[in-house]
């Protein structure tokens, strides 16, 4: 479906909204490289299979769980307030990275 008709809910606030886009981005690219996997399996390409499985599938699980982790953390604290808080904290974290 349209991704701006799916998660588009004003009552949600703009940062939900936003991190609910970037978790089905997530989604769609651990499916497509699964899909690469596949492709790369089927072909016999056990390299291609091995280097996406290890340094590209594991890595974009975490995305999801993360993002994830922050649709969840979103939809608990609410708008105003909350979502401040949110963004302070989210910001600590990058800095630290």
């Amino acid at each position: 479906g349209d991704a701006s008709m799916e998660f588009n809910h004003p009552e949600k606030g703009d940062a939900l909204y936003a991190m609910e886009l970037a978790l089905s981005l997530e989604k769609l690219n651990f499916t497509k490289l699964r899909e690469l996997h596949e492709v790369a399996d089927r072909n016999g390409d056990a390299s291609m299979a091995d280097f996406v499985e290890g340094e590209l599938l594991n890595e974009q699980v975490e995305a999801v769980k993360k993002v994830s982790e922050y649709v969840s953390q979103l939809r608990r604290v609410g708008k105003g307030l909350g979502t401040f808080q949110f963004d302070r904290e989210l910001l600590e974290e990058v800095n630290k990275a």
